[in-house]
């Protein structure tokens, strides 16, 4: 049959991979030049026709060519596990590790007259780069896991074995619904909805192209879970441990419950606070310079702070004797709230000063946009989710890097964020993103709020300056030193704020930052 066809037997020769064909009772029919370049040892394949699958395997024994650890057990066992291969349904590859470290991959295939087509590829240099994958995976400090183009689980480290409470041997080649199941009903994780709820939303996202979502254990671990699709149609997902956070968050939240229990009692306070006011009034109404006019205009600013610090700590000293310590603690909490509120517009005014001298350092590194947005819509969500606003950051791609400081980015981010939470009407959406553009990257928050009209964009990015026209517009909401910072640290890293708006249809936010180099690995 071979003679027949010279064109064809030359053309399989020049294949980069050995090709071999067994008859039914298992002897070599044909074997192409390349089997003789992976196994250099072997007689010239035109004279191994005729020999039995087993003697060729025992041949590659004598010739040295298998390495000593796959004949740990036996030769025969050895080679039992080889001839395993030409049985039928036996479509699983094998993997040959060779005396001089070479890996040779065989896979078989049984064809309807009962022949068995071998492929043997030289695989080596996928297998080291595998053996480092997966050892750098193992190494790290967030639990990975890897899914194939089918969703079966090929790739973990131990911690992810840990969260699914299953060991790592066990859980590969599970499918991702399954696994997902084991978490849902065995009590893994807690949650706020059913079993089964939950579980087809989190299949949901996961067949979405890259989503997030949180999760808490029954031992009393958070942690943040991203799922994100590859090109090749497998998925990578990775746990990242925000326990620390989560507690933070949980705290705060506290907290401002007991800052609004004491609020009916402050209250009380208020026409001590009131002169506070009115005395600090008339003597911004005495000054006519351009310092003071400055002052008057941040007046409000300041004031309110101011009255927090001086009517609590006031109160606090009169009523020592007759307050409860539970007081104390209420209002020692508001004088100490009011204190960090002034320090905030204190730090923005000197963090402006220094840019306007030009004499502030930007410590430069490689910044994940993506990454910054996604723990900003955290820090929010809390305060979000209490006025019924849904913070969207599903458009915001891992990966996306800019040349940035990145305590300064992230604090440009919150800032955005922080508008958006207090301008947005409750049940609103907050869209978070972040895209490739001819000058790096811009990173867009927009809400569907009541926005500004078109005339006050380039107004409210001035310092001190809120939306509407009236004098002291939203003061009780922010200082207005917001935007202004928010641009004047684009435009230092060499980028820029663009604001987009219009009366009842929202406001929309884009901060432009060059891409961060790239640099050879």
């Amino acid at each position: 049959m071979w003679e027949e066809a010279p064109a064809l037997l030359a053309s399989l020769d020049a294949l980069r991979s050995a090709l071999t064909i067994l008859d039914a009772d298992g002897r070599l029919l044909y074997a192409n030049a390349h089997l003789n370049y992976l196994l250099r040892s072997l007689p010239p394949h035109d004279v191994l026709i005729g020999c039995s699958y087993e003697d060729v395997i025992r041949l590659e024994i004598a010739g040295g060519e298998i390495a000593p650890q796959a004949l740990a057990a036996g030769a025969s066992a050895f080679i039992a596990r080889r001839m395993a291969q030409l049985e039928e349904r036996a479509y699983a590859p094998l993997d040959i590790p060779l005396a001089d470290h070479r890996v040779i991959e065989i896979k078989a295939r049984k064809v309807k007259n009962g022949h068995t087509v071998l492929l043997w590829s030289d695989v080596t240099a996928a297998r080291a780069q595998l053996a480092r994958l997966e050892e750098a995976v193992a190494l790290s400090a967030e639990a990975f896991a890897f899914f194939d183009s089918n969703d079966l689980l090929i790739m973990g480290n131990d911690l992810y074995a840990h969260l699914i409470g299953m060991p790592l041997d066990e859980l590969i080649g599970k499918a991702f619904p399954e696994i997902a199941a084991t978490v849902a009903y065995k009590g893994r994780i807690l949650l706020d909805e059913t079993p089964e709820a939950w579980l087809e939303r989190r299949l949901k996202g996961h067949r979405e192209p890259a989503g997030a979502t949180t999760l808490r254990t029954d031992t009393g671990e958070c942690y943040l879970v991203r799922d994100r699709g590859l090109k090749d149609g497998g998925r990578v997902i990775v746990f990242t441990d925000v326990t620390d956070k989560f507690r933070a968050e949980t705290a705060l939240a506290e907290q401002q419950g007991a800052l609004a229990d004491s609020r009916a009692e402050a209250e009380k306070q208020s026409g001590y606070l009131a002169d506070l006011t009115a005395r600090l009034d008339q003597a911004s109404a005495k000054v006519d310079s351009a310092k003071t006019t400055l002052l008057r205009t941040m007046g409000h600013e300041l004031k309110t702070p101011l009255n927090a610090i001086l009517g609590f700590s006031d109160l606090m000293a009169t009523l020592s004797d007759n307050l409860t310590p539970e007081q104390i603690r209420e209002y020692s909490g508001l004088v100490h709230q009011g204190g960090t509120n002034l320090l905030k517009m204190i730090n923005q005014i000197m963090d402006l000063t220094k840019i306007s001298a030009g004499r502030y350092e930007l410590r430069r590194t490689s910044v994940d946009a993506g990454g910054v947005l996604w723990l900003t819509r955290d820090v929010f969500a809390a305060r979000a989710q209490a006025r019924g606003i849904t913070i969207d950051a599903d458009r915001c791609p891992v990966g996306l890097m800019v040349d940035a400081d990145e305590s300064v980015f992230t604090a440009m981010m919150h800032s955005l964020v922080d508008n958006a939470v207090t301008f947005t009407r409750a049940g609103g959406v907050i869209t978070l993103s972040a895209r490739i553009c001819e000058a790096g990257v811009a990173v867009t928050v927009e809400d569907d709020g009541m926005g500004v009209v078109e005339d006050d964009l380039a107004r409210i990015q001035e310092p001190f300056e809120h939306g509407g026209r009236a004098e002291g517009a939203q003061h009780a909401k922010g200082a207005g030193l917001g935007l202004t910072l928010v641009k004047a640290f684009a435009e230092l890293h060499g980028g820029q704020l663009v604001l987009s708006s219009q009366l009842g249809e929202g406001f929309s936010a884009t901060v432009t930052l060059p891409s961060a180099p790239l640099f050879a690995a």
